[in-house]
């Protein structure tokens, strides 16, 4: 795995072990669990263990890379369009992802490319894929094997 892979896959799992911490209210607000008339919510979904996430995290990324561009001999994890990935404790899985550009031809279709391929990974309750441009792509995220595919060393 080289330097960007390493750095993507701690990024990934960064993000998911931040949904495990605790989440605490602000001065005035009701906590977590309770609801703004006081009363108790249900429980929350146990949290996912360690060994869950990291198999889940793992195959998710794998599915990612099943997903291509159409116009670039890469796919779209190693392009460095994924820029967050979150596993709820439901086991829910929200995307933010970008295009290589905004006038992308596929804009409409990969999402829902995404979303079928993170779909099929046991254990995944659904998927939710969101196009964001802030940052926006450049080369710089690709990783080295989607540089070595296109030529570009």
């Amino acid at each position: 795995m080289d330097g960007k892979q390493t750095e993507d896959r701690k990024a990934l799992k960064d993000a998911v072990e931040a949904l495990d911490a605790p989440a605490t209210a602000g001065p005035g607000e009701p906590a977590p669990q309770e609801q703004a008339s006081g009363e108790s919510a249900a429980p929350a979904a146990a949290t996912l263990p360690p060994e869950e996430i990291d198999r889940m995290t793992t195959d998710i990324v794998g599915a990612l890379k099943t997903v291509y561009d159409p116009e670039i001999p890469a796919d779209i994890y190693e392009l460095g369009l994924i820029y967050k990935v979150e596993i709820d404790d439901n086991r829910n899985i929200a995307i933010e992802m970008t295009l290589t550009a905004p006038g992308c031809p596929v804009a409409g279709e990969m999402p829902i490319w995404v979303e079928n391929a993170v779909n099929a990974v046991p254990g995944v309750a659904g998927t939710t894929v969101t196009i964001v441009f802030d940052p926006p792509w450049d080369q710089s995220r690709m990783s080295d094997e989607a540089k070595l595919a296109l030529g570009m060393f």
